[in-house]
C-alpha cells in the first residue's frame, strides 16, 4: 500500500523517481526499492522526507488520509 501510494502521488506530482529522491534527500535506490516493495518497512524518517517532498502529511502517505 505504501509503495503504491508513493508511486501514485509521485506520478501525480509529475516527478521521476530520481527527482523525488533528490527533493526528499534520500538515495534513489532506496526510493526505487520502496516503490517496488523490496523495502517494505522504511524508516519513519525516510517516510517523512518523502511526504515532505510531495507536500503531503505522513498520515496521508501511509494511510491515504489527510
Amino acid at each position: 500500500m505504501l509503495n503504491e501510494n508513493i508511486r501514485k502521488l509521485r506520478k501525480k506530482a509529475g516527478l521521476t523517481q530520481e527527482k523525488l529522491a533528490i527533493k526528499a534527500g534520500v538515495p534513489y535506490t532506496t526510493l526505487a526499492k520502496i516503490e517496488i516493495g523490496v523495502i517494505k518497512r522504511p524508516s519513519v524518517q525516510t517516510i517523512q522526507k518523502i511526504a515532505d517532498a510531495l507536500g503531503i502529511s505522513i498520515d496521508y502517505l501511509v494511510k491515504n488520509k489527510r
